[in-house]
């Protein structure tokens, strides 16, 4: 697959996570009634356009897949990847020390560089945020790295510790959409509950989507 091809897949197929970090963080309304709502767990079954999730609460969930829907996969990444001018995404929590400590690093592909730039609110628990930036520099140390990521003009340092999930985005299709498969879906809910989706995020060969 050349670039240009990847790059096309990741616009029409990934471009979904990075939106997430803005309209989806902020529960920005999709119509008068409609917030976006993640869904993290794993899929129970898929059929035609109903998806079924076991949710990480424990609850099981019916998802309307859009026309078109897009699936897209999380591969593990290192630590000693992340390197000045990455485009990142860090979901972290506040140190009683200081400073913000990452719970899960995400490594965009260059051809997303700079979408959902900045800094939001997060779900993954309580209190945390999810940061999209660029890494500005990466200090390593005996027990992880510290990055300084830059985003709209602000700076922010994150703690890194060592073994911290970090993953990056790959190709997947529908068949990797199966009964097992951990899922992460920025969904959307109706005035009538119903959750709806046109993006999914699977987990691979042991991965599971960590934001």
């Amino acid at each position: 697959m050349n670039i240009s091809q990847f790059r096309k897949l990741l616009a029409g197929g990934l471009a979904g996570i990075a939106l997430t970090t803005g309209a989806m963080a902020t529960a920005t309304a999709a119509g008068a009634a409609d917030h976006g709502v993640r869904v993290r767990g794993t899929v129970v079954s898929v059929s035609g356009d109903q998806l079924q999730v076991k949710s990480r609460e424990g609850q099981s969930l019916s998802v309307k897949l859009a026309d078109g829907w897009k699936v897209s996969a999380v591969k593990k990444a290192n630590i000693s990847d992340i390197k000045p001018g990455d485009f990142v995404g860090i979901a972290s929590l506040p140190k009683s020390e200081g400073g913000d400590g990452a719970l899960e690093v995400l490594i965009f592909p260059p051809a997303l560089k700079g979408t959902g730039e900045g800094s939001y609110g997060w779900d993954l628990k309580p209190n945390s945020t999810m940061t999209n930036a660029t890494v500005g520099d990466a200090v390593k140390s005996v027990d992880g790295s510290t990055v300084t990521v830059n985003y709209h003009g602000k700076e922010k340092k994150i703690s890194i510790p060592n073994g911290t999930p970090v993953v990056t985005l790959a190709p997947a299709t529908a068949a990797d959409v199966k009964s097992g498969t951990a899922v992460f879906i920025p969904a959307q809910k109706d005035s009538n509950g119903m959750l709806s989706a046109g993006q999914l995020i699977v987990g691979k060969d042991g991965v599971v989507p960590p934001m």
